[in-house]
């Protein structure tokens, strides 16, 4: 899966020692652009944590995938991203239009931009009948 979104939060690093050796993680606290902007903490797992790109402000393109697993009866999921690039670097071009929605749902109401005061013109209305 693919992501692009703002670095809102940089959370502390954490390391530890596992049977095949010391590990490190990152989590992150990202936003996603539109009318209804969504945080994801997302994992980021040795040696693809980038200082220099874990800078608050950042724009992100993410490849990541979820994974859920369960302990005790209750389920955790995990965004552990594989990838982590600037957004215009790398090869992933930035968006130039926001991507459509899927369907089923309601498309925005375009706006009239004509005089709606004014009457149509003699032989001009666009009434089928």
């Amino acid at each position: 899966m693919q992501l692009q979104a703002r670095l809102i939060q940089v959370l502390p690093a954490q390391t530890g020692e596992g049977r095949n050796g010391p590990w490190k993680k990152q989590d992150i606290i990202v936003e996603t652009d539109g009318q209804y902007p969504k945080k994801v903490c997302v994992s980021i797992w040795g040696d693809k944590i980038s200082e220099s790109q874990l800078q608050i402000g950042n724009m992100l393109d993410l490849s990541f995938d979820v994974e859920s697993r369960e302990f005790n009866g209750k389920w955790y999921t995990d965004v552990k991203a594989w990838k982590v690039e600037l957004v215009g670097q790398g090869g992933a071009p930035a968006p130039a239009a926001p991507a459509s929605q899927p369907s089923g749902y309601a498309q925005p109401k375009q706006e009239y931009a004509g005089d709606p005061f004014s009457a149509p013109a003699p032989g001009k209305d666009d009434l089928p009948f």
